[in-house]
C-alpha cells in the first residue's frame, strides 16, 4: 500500500514532530511545508517564496517518492497535492499547548534574540499573536476554519488526532487506521 500522509494543524500543534516519527515508523521519507515555504536564510523564515515556486519544489522532491509523510499547512498554495494523498491527519491540539511549544521551541532557536528589547522580540511577539489566533474564526491567516474548508476537498480518509497525545499514542491510532484500511482493500 502507497503511504503519501500529509499531517496539518495549527502551529505548534505537532505536525513536524508526529511526521518524523510517522516517516520513521513507516520507513518513509519526512517533509515539512515549511522547507517548501520559505527561502533559506539565517535568521529562518524571512523571506516566502512564490507559490509556483513552493509547488514546483515540491514535486520535485516528492512526487518520485512511492511513500512521503508531509507535514504542516500547505492550503491553497499545495493543493495540486490534494489528488496524491492516501490519508490526511488533522492535528487538534490546545491553543495554551501550543504556545508553551512555540515559545520553548522559539526560545531555543533563538535565545536571547527573542527576549524583550532583542533584535527579533517584535517578530517573536507577532508570531505568537498569530499563531494565537488559529482558532478564531474571523482570522484571515492559518486558522481552523480554514483547514477545515481545506478537509472537505479532499478525497481520502482523514483522521484527527489530539496533538497533546503522547506521539507514539497518535502513532499507533495512525498504524490501526492504515492497518484497517489495508485489510479492506
Amino acid at each position: 500500500m502507497v503511504h503519501r500522509i500529509f499531517i496539518l494543524g495549527a502551529s505548534g500543534s505537532g505536525t513536524s514532530t508526529l511526521g518524523r516519527a510517522l516517516a520513521s515508523a513507516l520507513n518513509s521519507q519526512a517533509f515539512d511545508t515549511d522547507d517548501f515555504y520559505w527561502v533559506p536564510s539565517d535568521p529562518p523564515f524571512q523571506t516566502a517564496r512564490k507559490p509556483a515556486d513552493r509547488t514546483r519544489l515540491m514535486t520535485e522532491m516528492m512526487l518520485p517518492r512511492r511513500d512521503w509523510v508531509l507535514s504542516g499547512s500547505a492550503c491553497g498554495w499545495g493543493d495540486a497535492m490534494i489528488p496524491r494523498l492516501s490519508m490526511v491527519l488533522f492535528l487538534m491540539t490546545p491553543r495554551d499547548t501550543r504556545l508553551a511549544r512555540l515559545k520553548a521551541r522559539e526560545m531555543a532557536r533563538n535565545g536571547t534574540l527573542i527576549a524583550p528589547g532583542g533584535p527579533l522580540a517584535a517578530q517573536h511577539r507577532g508570531f505568537l499573536d498569530w499563531a494565537g489566533s488559529y482558532d478564531d474564526f474571523e482570522f484571515t491567516g492559518r486558522s481552523r476554519h480554514q483547514h477545515e474548508d481545506w478537509l472537505t476537498r479532499v478525497n481520502c480518509p482523514v483522521i484527527r488526532l489530539d496533538g497533546s497525545l503522547p506521539v507514539q499514542e497518535n502513532i499507533d491510532q495512525i498504524r490501526d487506521a492504515i492497518d484497517h484500511r489495508s485489510a479492506a482493500e
